[in-house]
């Protein structure tokens, strides 16, 4: 429309010559030129807008082709010179159209609009491919690290701070490289390159710094459970059964030890390998007691004391996560909170050696056997002593096993006795009827009945009622009557005995 325009002026041009060749030539000349000026005032605006059009076509062509090529694969830095070279050659092209013959118009200032306009899009997109870049390095970063960062922590090795440097250096390498390859497409100057690098390296660092400072707030438990888990099983991981054969005082230093360490190992930050003397100081104050723990809130009095600051020596404040005071503090609270478990393996242990130990203490067999020196020197004496002795333990013996005295214990004392009580006089009977038996050569196999019917009577009674004691006295007094083959009865609620005579009818 434009160059129709300006071909419509050149034909009045003609025209206005033609009728006009009969004035004056400088008249002519001037309203000539006045008549130019007024035309091209009249299209310079649309020559602007023109301009203006062809910017903005070229801008969405470049932003089209940049999309594509980029979801091509191709080179940010690349796709960005050639579609920008394509845009601004369809840019001049349209100038170079839409130019007046007449009008010496100046179009550098809307090619440079359009250049600024490019620029801009293109740092735009470039922001974001970085940050959207950037981004995903970081979550491989965070993926890589976190877990096994917190995997070495729960474990708690003496290397834990080594295996974590390790492990950092390994993954940061690995991100830096793949980084690196990425960044190159965009063609960045050298400081934009580096500082993209160092603010990688300072993120893989601040994963591990985040992952120590969670585990320093959540010390304390994982103290009680490696303490639970050293205390309770054994190296084998096998739990640990207290029979009391076992050194209690080592397996206590033992799993202290190990919840100490612990302790030493979250309690600052060591990812520059600077030596440190926290874990020295916390066992030598701590585990091997030459500082006092009490149970009190007070403040340490001795200014010497390393664990009476609020921070280590050669480990700054950014690197500390638990101070001296605080680690006393958490300490105090873990041996609290494991006392109660020391003194359960305690009591398990006594338990065990009393359930297990029939025979009195040492000093009273040594009592015994100075008090009855009399009594065994005239045993040795008189032989049918001896003899008598002999015959009572083995009446004691076999009365023990057809009893099962033990098992009259495990419900308890008191109600053992009773059980006992109630049954010795029947299994007394019947162990006399049995050698009675035995010395005649005529067995009586209703004995054995007997006294399988008195010990299930007294079993079923013991499980039915859940007193043990009120268990034990019925199990003798609901069998009021037993008869036997041999014609004997027993009235055990009267504890009496009586003989049937059978008279034999011929």
């Amino acid at each position: 429309m434009l160059c129709d325009s300006i071909n419509r002026k050149g034909t009045m041009q003609s025209r206005y010559d033609a009728e006009s060749v009969f004035f004056e030539e400088s008249v002519r000349s001037s309203k000539r030129q006045q008549f130019l000026l007024k035309a091209l005032q009249l299209v310079h605006l649309a020559f602007i807008k023109q301009l203006g059009h062809l910017r903005v076509k070229s801008l969405e062509t470049f932003k089209t082709q940049l999309e594509q090529s980029l979801r091509r694969g191709e080179a940010f830095a690349a796709s960005v010179r050639t579609c920008a070279e394509s845009c601004i050659t369809e840019f001049d092209k349209g100038c170079s159209d839409a130019a007046i013959r007449h009008a010496n118009w100046d179009v550098s200032k809307v090619r440079d609009k359009l250049h600024r306009d490019i620029e801009a899009h293109v740092s735009s997109v470039r922001n974001d491919k970085l940050s959207e870049l950037k981004t995903t390095y970081e979550k491989q970063i965070t993926v890589a690290l976190a877990e096994p960062v917190e995997s070495l922590f729960e474990v708690g090795g003496s290397d834990t701070w080594a295996s974590i440097r390790k492990l950092l250096k390994r993954e940061t390498d690995m991100a830096i490289s793949c980084f690196s390859t990425a960044l190159s497409s965009f063609e960045l100057d050298q400081d934009a390159f580096d500082r993209m690098m160092q603010n990688l390296k300072d993120y893989a660092r601040s994963v591990v710094k985040k992952k120590a400072r969670e585990e320093a707030g959540k010390v304390l438990m994982r103290m009680k459970d490696r303490f639970n888990t050293v205390f309770s099983h054994d190296s084998d991981s096998i739990p640990r059964l207290w029979t009391g054969k076992e050194d209690i005082k080592s397996i206590i230093m033992e799993a202290r030890s190990e919840s100490l360490k612990l302790l030493s190992i979250v309690a600052a930050i060591r990812l520059d390998e600077k030596p440190d003397r926290i874990e020295s100081i916390l066992f030598s104050r701590l585990l091997e007691g030459k500082i006092l723990i009490s149970a009190g809130n007070r403040d340490i009095a001795d200014s010497c004391d390393p664990l009476a600051s609020s921070s280590w020596e050669e480990v700054s404040l950014e690197n500390t996560l638990l101070t001296p005071v605080q680690c006393i503090s958490l300490w105090r609270q873990f041996m609290a909170e494991t006392e109660y478990t020391v003194s359960q393996a305690i009591s398990a242990q006594e338990a065990y050696r009393q359930s297990n130990n029939w025979l009195p203490p040492a000093w009273a067999i040594v009592a015994m056997i100075i008090l009855g020196f009399n009594e065994f020197m005239l045993l040795l004496r008189n032989p049918l002593y001896l003899f008598v002795l002999f015959v009572v333990y083995l009446l004691g013996k076999a009365l023990w096993i057809q009893m099962n005295i033990p098992r009259e214990f495990q419900n308890g004392i008191l109600a053992g006795l009773i059980s006992i009580s109630a049954r010795f006089l029947p299994t007394v009977m019947d162990l006399l009827r049995r050698l009675a038996a035995e010395a005649q050569g005529n067995p009586a196999p209703g004995t054995s009945r007997t006294s399988q019917h008195v010990a299930s009577q007294s079993s079923r009674s013991q499980v039915n009622s859940p007193d043990p004691i009120s268990s034990s006295v019925p199990s003798s007094s609901v069998s009021s009557n037993i008869s036997t083959e041999n014609d004997f009865e027993y009235t055990s609620s009267q504890l009496t005995h009586r003989r049937v005579t059978q008279v034999e009818q011929e």
